[in-house]
This record gives structure tokens, sequence and C-alpha cells, in this order.
């Protein structure tokens, strides 16, 4: 008896990043959560970045909670996304999980700097994140991470598509800065780190 064979169709979406691809496999990539692989050397927890990274010229992937990033450096999208493509389905298809198994809680959390005095205000910041932010900026391939306030200067993590955006200085300054200080008006200045 012949294995039925698994039929799949992949969107993709550019992102305000021309570097940036946003992959859609049509189901769930990782629903908890997102994680970020800055290089190949980081891709060990997950059999998915790292056969993504296996693709000449990828330099970072993001996966969020239905979808993957692929940054590139160099060569065009026209020749990549068919391999990258090819990457994912072949993933999926192979029925291999995303993560590694032991290794979901393995990427390092980042630290958070902040005195314990303005906690009040950090919450403040990271519910308005959570809802009204981190949607926005996902819907573009990246997600945007609390790092730490001090002395009103309120500092965020950029993943995905964001980190290193044409567009992402305007969009933390003009957006995400302008949101907060109007929520919280002990927010002075909003910098990506």
């Amino acid at each position: 008896m012949r294995k039925k064979a698994s039929i799949m169709f992949i969107q993709t979406e550019a992102t305000p990043n021309p570097a940036t691809l946003k992959f859609l496999p049509g189901r769930d990539v990782l629903p908890e959560g997102a994680m970020d692989f800055p290089n190949a050397e980081t891709a060990s927890p997950s059999p998915l970045a790292a056969r993504l990274f296996e693709v000449d010229g990828v330099t970072s992937i993001f996966l969020g909670a239905d979808f993957i990033t692929v940054t590139k450096e160099g060569g065009e999208w026209q020749h990549l996304k068919p391999m990258l493509l090819g990457a994912i389905m072949d993933h999926f298809t192979s029925g291999a999980p995303v993560l590694a198994p032991g290794d979901a809680g393995s990427m390092p959390s980042e630290e958070e700097d902040f005195d314990a005095a303005d906690e009040e205000i950090v919450v403040q910041i990271k519910e308005l994140l959570d809802t009204r932010v981190r949607p926005a900026v996902a819907q573009d391939g990246g997600d945007i991470v609390f790092h730490g306030y001090r002395d009103g200067i309120v500092r965020l993590h950029m993943r995905g598509a964001c980190a290193g955006c044409p567009s992402a200085t305007m969009t933390l300054k003009n957006g995400i800065e302008n949101l907060l200080k109007h929520f919280v008006p002990e927010i002075e200045v909003v910098e990506a780190v």
C-alpha cells in the first residue's frame, strides 16, 4: 500500500526589511512564544532552523507562532526562496519536530534591567508591548522584547524581520515610543539594544 503524499502550501510575504522574507507554512510553528536564531551556531535547539541555515546566504532565522522569517545576506530571493520553501516543506512533511525534545526551554532568556521601585511602570510597559505592539510587529515577521527601563529610558530588543530593518528606527521612535509615552508619562525615550 502506498503512503499518501502530504500536500503543503507555504505562503510567503515580504517584510519591511528587504533582507527578510516571511514564510507561512499554514500550521503551527511555535504554539507558545518565539525563538530567534541570530546565526547557525545558535540553531541546535531547532532542527527546522538548522535545516534552513544549510541554505547558502541565510544569516538568521526567527520562529513565531505560525510563521518563520528568514534573513539573508547577498543573493536574490528569486534564487533562495525555492530552496527555503523546499527545506520548510521537507521538514514539516518528515514529521521532525520544530524543537528538539528537551530543548524547548534551552534558549537563553534575556536579562531584564530595571529598578525594583519601577516594577509598576515595567508591568505597564510589558502589557502595552504584549497587547498593542507585538501583534502588529508579528504581522511583519518580527518581535520586540522588553530589555530594560531606567531613568525614563525603555530599552527594547528587536528580533526577526525587525532586526536590521531600515524602517525599524522610525517604527521605534514614531510608533512605539509615542504609544508608550501616551500611556506611561514617566517614559522619556525608547531605544533599541
